[in-house]
């Protein structure tokens, strides 16, 4: 949801008010009149700085309802993630046989007697060769372009340095199906170092490497494909070569052949709905909070959204997420025979039962739950989501942008009708203090008369009044 600066007026003018100084008897009163006027010039203002307050409430309140339903829509599209599964994979003989098996594995049980687990060609560099007691300046030729054959397959070979070193990096950047490593065959004090030369495969591979005048290398080993067989009758079969102890028996099962057997090693592949589960119950949970979020919106002392029709819209999406059943799916028709159910004290919450879970038809739980992109529960729940929480067509997004734009509105009027009642002050102050000047220049003329006259009369009225 978009976010609009909303800060509410104050509910009084915001402008500081003027006080009024006079130097007449009647300062006080026109403070009064000054205040008054400003007051009553204020009440529409104050009306719309009430609103804004009551507008925002409603607008942070909808953008915790729609953080509440977001989350609750990323719950249930975690359960569309879980309900493409795991498998689980045990092997009767884990030291002779590991197996490991991706989403796609078909559940089952598999045997597999490995006769030969296969072995790797190496070599060694000649005897013959210049000895080399440091690897990182000595070499076993002094040329500087060597040539790899593998299985009849040339390579050019041209390393970085003139050391050993350098050229067991080169052969092992080339690629081409070998490992080179440098071994020590001598002794600590007479060091003697070989470039050893396997193949990454297993079988009977050919590997030389010639510096351009000779061969350098010797074969110490022919290596041997693997040897198994699949679902052997009695201990006996047809074999199958591998040149690699990694083996794919069946989609999305991997093998690895670790050590020859004397009888079948049997392979169970098993689904493991345990993510699933986690995912179900966290998707109850998430819907208990978008309920309690909503269930604060309600009654006399509902919150700032109470009576607003996106409470009702969002408690149907909830009353129709609950109430979804499907037919021809089997032993699984609804969330109740997934282990969710409305708590029975009416409170209208989900309770999760992983035992109700576990009990029911794996097949029947796929089909039941679908996808959120194109069947079953979860497209209709995420459907339903989506007009809520869709942050470009969502009815949340579309009422929290309708009250942003009236919040920004309203606070626009506020100040325009600030401007208003700063200038009435200023004005109406002026004017007041005009006045008062005039009131206050009378009545020092009437106190000067007043006291000329009793000083021009005061003791004759006296010797008068005698006489």
């Amino acid at each position: 949801m978009g976010s609009v600066s909303s800060t509410p007026a104050s509910s009084t003018p915001t402008s500081n008010t003027l006080t009024f100084s006079g130097s007449s008897t009647y300062a006080a009163d026109f403070q009064n009149v000054l205040n008054r006027a400003v007051s009553l010039a204020s009440l529409p203002m104050q009306a719309l700085q009430t609103t804004v307050t009551d507008l925002t409430s409603q607008e942070s309140t909808l953008a915790g309802l729609s953080a509440n339903f977001s989350a609750l829509q990323t719950a249930l599209q975690a359960v569309g993630t879980a309900t493409q599964g795991s498998s689980t994979v045990q092997s009767s003989d884990p030291s002779a046989v590991s197996a490991t098996a991706s989403s796609g594995a078909l559940n089952g049980t598999y045997t597999l007697q490995v006769d030969s687990v296969g072995s790797s060609t190496t070599t060694l560099s000649d005897s013959g060769l210049t000895t080399v007691t440091d690897p990182t300046t000595g070499n076993i030729s002094s040329s500087s372009n060597f040539t790899l054959t593998v299985n009849g397959v040339a390579t050019s070979i041209v390393p970085s340095g003139s050391s050993l070193e350098a050229l067991a990096a080169a052969i092992n950047s080339a690629s081409d199906g070998v490992q080179a490593t440098i071994v020590n065959v001598g002794s600590n004090t007479s060091p003697d170092y070989r470039l050893s030369v396997t193949s990454s495969n297993l079988g009977a591979d050919t590997i030389q490497l010639n510096d351009g005048t000779k061969n350098l290398l010797n074969t110490l080993s022919t290596g041997a494909d693997a040897e198994y067989i699949v679902n052997p009758v009695h201990g006996t079969g047809t074999d199958i070569q591998s040149t690699s102890s990694q083996i794919n028996l069946s989609p999305g099962l991997t093998v690895d052949l670790l050590q020859q057997t004397t009888s079948p090693v049997t392979i169970t592949v098993s689904a493991d709905n345990s993510a699933l589960s986690s995912a179900l119950s966290n998707f109850a949970s998430a819907y208990n909070a978008a309920l309690s979020a909503l269930n604060q919106q309600r009654g006399q002392a509902g919150g700032p959204l109470t009576g607003q029709s996106i409470v009702y819209a969002l408690t149907d999406v909830l009353n129709n997420i609950t109430t979804y059943t499907q037919s021809g799916s089997g032993s699984v028709g609804s969330l109740a025979d997934l282990g969710l159910t409305l708590d029975p004290s009416g409170n209208g919450n989900l309770d999760f039962n992983a035992t109700t879970f576990a009990a029911a038809n794996p097949t029947a739980i796929q089909q039941f739950l679908g996808n959120v992109s194109s069947s079953g529960f979860l497209q209709s729940a995420n459907n339903a989501l989506t007009a809520m929480t869709d942050p470009n067509t969502g009815v949340l997004e579309a009422d929290g942008t309708a009250l942003q734009n009236q919040i920004a509105s309203d606070n626009s009027q506020i100040a325009s009708q600030q401007t208003v009642i700063t200038d009435l002050e200023t004005n109406l102050q002026s004017q007041l203090s005009q006045a008062d000047a005039a009131i206050a220049t009378l009545q020092s003329q009437t106190s000067y008369y007043t006291q000329l006259f009793n000083v021009e009369y005061g003791n004759n009225s006296g010797t008068m009044s005698g006489g």
